[in-house]
This record gives structure tokens, sequence and C-alpha cells, in this order.
């Protein structure tokens, strides 16, 4: 939680010069008024006393995230509207708009350098480590989808053929899926090989 003290003619005044140090909007701010302007006495015999305010913002990562997205795709003139939401210990932000695949990439790969760069954007604003998750209308979910099937039927052709199958570059996020949906399978080993960017799932028989 980050806290400004200031003070001002006025209650509002001294508000705003909080908000202007905290740098932030004014309706994400809790205020405690300390102390009531006065006004001057008769014939100026008292002196004027300020207004003091104690302005409170607590950081919310989900806000922070979609802040820093909305820059970005104003700043590349895309048309989007980001959605906050809270799974457990992660943040996830979904993007939603017209004609986002310039946000999405080649295998996803532009929306996860969007999604590396936001965190190092939070992370910079906050006291303590989160982990924000960027969406485009739901293509992760969809993306792990179609890993997941992919995976499935690939296993399958390697018990048909006995013949390893080595899949295309995928980065460690999709490696995993694939792993992952093929771990209980009796007779499927998976392994990566090579280095990143270009490391790769292996899928194959099991030894013995």
């Amino acid at each position: 939680m980050r806290i400004a003290e200031k003070t001002g003619k006025t209650v509002e005044e001294a508000i705003n010069a909080g908000i202007m140090e905290l740098g932030v909007d004014r309706d994400r701010v809790k205020v405690e008024v300390i102390e009531e302007p006065t006004k001057k006495g008769l014939f100026g015999l008292f002196g004027t006393r300020l207004a003091k305010v104690r302005v409170f913002y607590e950081d919310n990562p989900g806000l922070l995230a979609a802040d820093f997205i909305n820059k970005v795709c104003k700043a590349i003139s895309v048309n989007a509207d980001t959605k906050v939401s809270k799974n457990g210990e992660h943040w996830h932000i979904d993007i939603t708009g017209p004609e986002l695949g310039i946000l999405i990439g080649r295998r996803g790969d532009t929306l996860d350098a969007l999604q590396y760069l936001t965190n190092l954007a939070v992370a910079k604003q906050m006291s303590e480590r989160v982990r924000i998750i960027v969406d485009v209308e739901g293509y992760r979910q969809r993306r792990e989808e179609t890993l997941v099937r992919l995976a499935k039927r690939l296993s399958e052709k390697v018990k048909r053929t006995g013949t390893k199958i080595v899949l295309e570059p995928m980065n460690p996020h999709e490696r995993r899926i694939i792993h992952t949906s093929l771990q209980d399978e009796a007779r499927i080993s998976t392994f990566s090989e090579g280095d990143d960017p270009n490391r790769r799932v292996v899928i194959s028989l099991k030894r013995g």
C-alpha cells in the first residue's frame, strides 16, 4: 500500500495533491481527512489552518496490467478492451476486440512477448511478486485444447508405428502441455531436445 499525506487550502486541493504524487486515478484511492481547513479569525488575528489529508492507494496487479496493455494497444492503434479476473494466485487479463491477430502473432509469439512485458511492468510497481496471464479472446484455451488433441493423435501413431515423432519448436508452456497430456500413457515417453527458441518435444515408445 502506498500513502501520501498532503495539505491544501481545501480538502479537495489536498486530495488532488496526494493523487498527483501517487500517480493514480481519483476513484482508486481512499481518503482520510486529518484536519479540516479554517479561515482567519477576526481582524486576521488567527492564522489559517490548511486542510490535511492522508491518501491511500493499494496496488491492484490486475488493474496495473490492464492499464499497461491498454497503453500498448493505443500506441499501436489497436482497438481493444480488457477484462480483469483472478484465479488463485494468478491474475488474468483477457483482451477483446476486432482484428486482434496482431496481438497473438505466429503460434502466440507476440502474445507471449506482451505477457512477458506486462509482468515486468507490473513487477516494477509491486512490492511482492505476482503472476499475470494475458490472453486474447480465449486464444490460450483454444491453443491448449489443440495441443492436447495433437499429442493424443501423435501418441497413437507412435504406438502403431513404433517410430518416434519430433514436434515443431514450442515455448516452455506449450511443451509442458504436451508432456502433461501424455504423462499417464503407459507405453509413451516424452522429452524435450534442442535449445530455445528451437526446443522441441519428442514423443516415443518407452524402452523395455
